[in-house]
């Protein structure tokens, strides 16, 4: 039934994880098998690992960090539109996609990074509808420097807001 291996590679993530790849026949057909490795934290590979927390944006509303730094990467939570005190923005999508950037602004600071160093955004829309009134918002943070960006509709978004945004980031 196996007819051998006939490749592998092992493909690392973030210096977190690395993935291995296989390729065997199985009854004449190529399939493909991945395999998660040992965490290289394990390994030492991560140098550190450090927390960012600050009072100039929202307290974490679950059991989770602002952001985590990991070997000069700047990973943030998805940030929702709540002041720094936990009050929440209400208006509509542009509102609060503008508090949403101030908060990722704080924490991108506090982490030594900014907006120049950011390498990819994910932004979570409620309605898909609200794409171009967020754009107009997100293009004035990103006008010339353009990282890569994701962009999906959800059911629902904590607090019942209409949008989230995260962001990976080199460290200055």
């Amino acid at each position: 039934m196996y007819g051998g291996v006939r490749g592998a590679r092992i493909i690392t993530l973030f210096s977190l994880y690395s993935i291995l790849f296989i390729d065997y026949k199985i009854d004449g057909q190529t399939a493909f098998r991945t395999l998660f490795l040992k965490s290289k934290i394990n390994n030492k590979r991560v140098k550190s690992m450090k927390v960012v927390q600050t009072s100039k944006a929202p307290q974490a509303i679950g059991p989770y960090s602002q952001g985590i730094i990991v070997n000069n990467m700047f990973y943030s939570s998805g940030q929702i539109p709540l002041m720094a005190n936990g009050e929440l923005v209400t208006g509509d999508v542009t509102v609060q996609t503008e508090q949403v950037f101030q908060n990722l602004q704080a924490v991108l600071e506090e982490a030594g990074a900014s907006f120049d160093t950011v390498v990819k955004t994910t932004v979570f829309l409620k309605d898909m509808d609200d794409f171009n009134a967020v754009n107009e918002v997100y293009s004035s943070y990103f006008s010339t420097h353009k990282p890569a960006r994701s962009c999906v509709q959800v059911a629902k978004l904590p607090k019942d807001v209409s949008v989230e945004i995260e962001v990976i980031a080199l460290v200055k």
